[in-house]
């Protein structure tokens, strides 16, 4: 009967009861992940503001470690968790998720060490796992053909993220009455673990139970596994899911360290990059419906690519040797002045070095990166000086501001692109594994869920090694440009074997 119906909804003739169910189990759903993704990366604004408040001094390590933490567990328990919702449904395992997360993050505020918050953190991260439970539950109430749409609509509850960068940030300044009550930061986790609980029941109450296809063998169910496709659709999600988890959190430190913000800045900052992520899976899905999950994948991995390449430069300030000035003829230095040189009274013109060169780095708005150049007399009057001699020393000064508008022009573009690659990866899954979607979409999941692991301990890393803030840019733009040619080979493959006279005239015309 369950088939049946799932038949006549992908002709469009599904019975209006059936088409109200379904709409209340994409809007609960999505509504779900949303709380449960802000509750998944409460560490991103509490320990930053722990931190910062020196309430709980840890070292950049340790931070590194408690970000990543909550996202080990949700990402590791994503395939199990698949698993289960394709045998026992997404109503019950979603549910049961959170209301048995909601105890470790209300936990979270009885904690007073490294400890204490790494154990919380690990048992609070159930809460990322809700993601393959509502992508198997959500597309057992839709067709295929609308998989694009519907897995973006439930995606877009990553926006919980931006909600969580905006939001924590100024519940934090309120509980702590302006940091004056600094204890006042433990109410944070409580109000989370309160409302987080809230949705479940509501959750549970509001939506009605449904499976994937009939009962299917543990075997079967994790034969996907064995297909390199399924590995590859993981790599993409590593990059694009874990790189916005991992920027998501890793966005606060960075603007406070990168361009001097404040805490609540720094939120708003991180919440322009998420927020507009996560609502264009919506347009994500679509795109991925109308011209093909493919086709979407390359303008994304290229804008990541390319926008990740133009985060790299840091703001910086380069003083260099410059063009000097040598003596066209033997002389002797008859005046200076910090325009020109005579020599034997002919004046030889110089770049006279500006009055207060720091000025350059006060200007508000300063795009591209700045040259400045000038020389400096390095002989003096009553100088005898031979042909070809040095008169003047030259100096290049290169300053690039790292401009904070078009920073955050640029990471916005790149949150657009990353929101709509996640809706085209997951577009792949019930297309290519129709009878599998909870085990293929969990592995997918856990191996995207890695990346937010391991990014901010990577991230870390680069930043200890380099000493620039922008070196995560480089990693990610390297990230894409392997994922685009992987995906480029494979797809010439495909067309070699299936369509080769095809290929050849793409390959000559």
């Amino acid at each position: 009967m369950q088939e049946e119906s799932f038949k006549m909804s992908e002709t469009g003739v599904a019975p209006a009861a059936e088409r109200r169910d379904a709409t209340v189990a994409l809007t609960m759903s999505t509504v779900a992940f949303a709380v449960s993704f802000a509750g998944w990366l409460i560490y991103g604004v509490l320990l930053t503001w722990l931190v910062d408040t020196a309430a709980m001094p840890f070292s950049r390590s340790q931070l590194g470690w408690l970000l990543s933490m909550p996202v080990l567990t949700g990402s590791v328990l994503r395939l199990p968790v698949g698993v289960l919702t394709d045998r026992f449904g997404g109503r019950a395992v979603m549910a049961g998720l959170m209301l048995v997360a909601a105890v470790p993050l209300f936990l979270v505020s009885l904690a007073n060490n490294f400890a204490d918050l790494l154990w919380c953190g690990l048992g609070f991260g159930l809460l990322g796992a809700t993601f393959a439970a509502g992508v198997a539950y959500v597309s057992t109430w839709y067709p295929p053909s609308r998989a694009g749409m519907v897995l973006g609509i439930f995606g877009a509850g990553n926006a919980g993220a931006a909600v969580n960068s905006m939001c924590g940030p100024q519940l934090l300044h309120w509980l702590t009455k302006a940091g004056a009550e600094p204890e006042g930061w433990r109410q944070l986790p409580r109000l989370y673990a309160v409302v987080v609980a809230i949705t479940a029941i509501v959750f549970w109450c509001s939506v009605k139970t449904r499976r994937g296809p009939g009962q299917v063998s543990l075997a079967a169910r994790l034969a996907p596994l064995r297909r390199l496709r399924v590995w590859r659709f993981g790599l993409y999600y590593f990059l694009l899911f874990g790189g916005f988890v991992a920027l998501s959190q890793w966005m606060i430190p960075y603007s406070i360290n990168s361009y001097a913000m404040s805490i609540e800045s720094a939120g708003f900052l991180a919440a322009a990059f998420s927020l507009p992520s996560a609502l264009i899976r919506i347009l994500g899905g679509w795109l991925s419906d109308r011209f093909g999950a493919r086709s979407v994948m390359y303008w994304v991995l290229v804008t990541v690519a390319l926008c990740c390449a133009l985060l790299v430069p840091p703001r910086m300030w380069i003083e260099s040797p410059g063009q000097g000035v040598l003596a066209p003829a033997g002389g002797e230095v008859t005046r200076l002045t910090p325009d020109a040189v005579e020599l034997n009274e002919t004046a030889i013109p110089l770049r006279a070095k500006p009055a207060d060169v720091r000025a350059i780095a006060e200007q508000s708005w300063l795009l591209l990166p700045t040259i400045t150049r000038w020389q400096e007399p390095v002989v003096e009057v009553g100088q005898t000086i031979q042909r070809r001699q040095l008169l003047a020393r030259g100096t290049t000064l290169i300053y690039f501001q790292a401009n904070i508008a078009a920073f955050t022009v640029i990471l916005c573009v790149a949150g657009f692109a990353m929101g709509i690659g996640m809706a085209a990866v997951y577009k792949h899954i019930p297309t290519y594994f129709p009878e599998s979607v909870g085990v293929t979409g969990g592995i997918v999941g856990v191996i995207g869920g890695l990346g937010g692991v391991a990014f901010p301990i990577l991230f870390g890393y680069l930043l200890d090694w380099t000493g620039l803030w922008t070196s995560c840019w480089f990693f990610l733009a390297v990230l894409s440009v392997f994922c685009l040619t992987w995906m480029h080979v494979v797809v010439q493959r495909i067309l070699s074997k299936e369509a080769p006279k095809l290929a050849q005239r793409i390959d000559h015309g």
